[in-house]
């Protein structure tokens, strides 16, 4: 990989775009998530979960290192969850996830994510 960070800006600009067909060129077919084996279908179905609770859901890189293989980012949001997500139902809150990544061969193969639930709280 020749340009980690421009990998991860065109990765984040495939998940705004909702362009779940070219997820895989991004994602590893067998990619972990905080620990757990969620492979391309599993991370797939948790990001468009994500989406169908916060419809208004955008991606906005905060902070990025890179050092490779890995990837630090801080995500920034301000969306509308409704539902169940964290008990906003509907109202507007920002908050941070803190994430880290490991890239090989071309492909996300770990991913460590963290969510400042107390950012949340602190607005509800």
């Amino acid at each position: 990989m020749t340009d980690l960070a421009a990998f991860y800006r065109a990765y984040i600009d495939c998940l705004n775009r909702r362009d779940w067909d070219r997820l895989g060129d991004f994602v590893d077919a067998a990619a972990r998530h905080n620990g757990r084996e969620f492979g391309l279908a599993g991370y797939r179905a948790m990001l468009e979960q994500d989406v169908r609770e916060i419809p208004d859901l955008r991606f906005v890189i905060g902070l990025m290192a890179c050092d490779p293989p890995l990837v630090a980012a801080r995500l920034d949001f301000t969306c509308s969850p409704r539902g169940r997500f964290l008990d906003v139902d509907g109202r507007t809150v920002s908050f941070s996830e803190n994430v880290f990544y490991e890239v090989r061969d071309g492909r996300i193969v770990q991913v460590w994510s963290v969510i400042d639930r107390a950012a949340i709280e602190d607005q509800l």
